[in-house]
């Protein structure tokens, strides 16, 4: 060392200064971080545990083992909110015509079924309600997302658009068929 021009005495104080300093910088961050430690002490719901505070379940969401709604009456107001809440939430996958072939279908997600097939058209409404509210398939719930309602009122729609796509002339109205043919 002393041909570097290094006396140990001058390496031995810079071993002492460089361990003072990396002290000091641990007693500092062990002091900061001293303040995070209020988070375990703060009131906390556990898992298991009674709650702390119970909170009241929205008005839009049916609770595990309830009862859905009733099925509402058909109105003309019933089939145009189903068909503005399928055109938000449906057609992505079910298209606009309820064929399986949406937007994210043609973008190479798995199709769902066609609502025009004789199994689902056969189906009773409630199965479409229980769909969109638990999920089927590769569909996931829209209990959170969509209220029992407007699931009612899709349903009513997707049965609007069955018809639409399987009806014959002579379940059309005497008046209106020689305007179909």
């Amino acid at each position: 060392m002393r041909a570097l021009g290094v006396g140990p005495s001058r390496v031995l104080r810079a071993a002492q200064t460089l361990w003072a300093a990396g002290a000091l910088l641990a007693s500092g961050m062990l002091a900061a971080l001293g303040g995070c430690d209020d988070m375990s002490e703060q009131a906390k719901q556990r898992a298991y545990s009674p709650g702390v505070g119970i909170v009241a379940t929205p008005d839009h969401v049916v609770e595990y083992g309830e009862t859905a709604p009733q099925v509402p009456a058909l109105t003309p107001a019933l089939l145009e909110r189903g068909q503005d809440r399928f055109r938000i939430f449906c057609t992505p996958c079910h298209s606009e015509l309820g064929d399986g072939r949406g937007m994210i279908v043609q973008r190479g997600f798995p199709p769902p079924p066609s609502y025009h097939t004789q199994r689902l058209r056969e189906a009773p409404t409630q199965h479409f309600y229980d769909v969109i509210t638990n999920g089927y398939g590769a569909m996931y719930p829209y209990a959170d997302r969509i209220s029992p309602a407007d699931r009612w009122a899709i349903a009513a729609y997707i049965r609007a658009l069955q018809r639409s796509q399987n009806a014959t002339l002579s379940q059309a109205p005497a008046a209106d068929r020689g305007d179909l043919r």
